[in-house]
């Protein structure tokens, strides 16, 4: 049985790392899956607070590390908080149009309308939109190294207890 718990983990492990391709699965969530089956189906004194407690902290740092990275490059590279907005709604629409291309190309494209809507020059519009590219990238490398943190604090901490 513990051998089929562990590939579940595993699988939802992986499964957080494709949401930075598919926003619509909740990668945070689904690391905490993996965590929290370990404790219920295999050891529920293998983790310990310290672990816990660093888990809530790292979750919150990696919702929010996405918004920040979109936030901060929009508006670096001379984007409204229209675009901004824009931005964000680009990566959610952009992951169910033409995945995995569309998280990409989508808040782009329309970041750069929102800006030109705005009687942003064709120069300024698409720095803001290169903003976004800048963004989600950068987000998305944050993530990865989180995530990737995440994961291996708990195995050491399997491994250890």
């Amino acid at each position: 049985m513990d051998f089929v718990i562990w590939i579940i983990i595993l699988l939802l492990f992986l499964a957080s790392f494709a949401s930075l391709i598919f926003p619509i699965i909740p990668g945070p969530l689904v690391l905490w899956l993996g965590f929290l089956a370990y404790y219920f189906f295999i050891n529920n004194a293998g983790l310990s607070l310290i672990f816990w407690i660093a888990m809530v902290l790292l979750t919150i740092l990696l919702i929010v590390s996405d918004i920040i990275a979109n936030s901060y490059f929009v508006k670096k590279y001379g984007g409204s908080k229209w675009g901004e907005r824009a931005a964000a709604i680009g990566v959610i629409a952009g992951s169910f149009i033409f995945p995995p291309f569309g998280i990409v190309l989508v808040p782009f494209v329309i970041v750069l309308i929102v800006e030109l809507l705005q009687k942003r020059s064709a120069e300024e519009a698409g720095k803001a939109a290169l903003g976004s590219l800048f963004g989600f990238l950068s987000g998305s490398a944050a993530k990865v190294l989180i995530q990737s943190f995440m994961i291996v604090w708990f195995f050491i901490e399997v491994w250890i207890s």
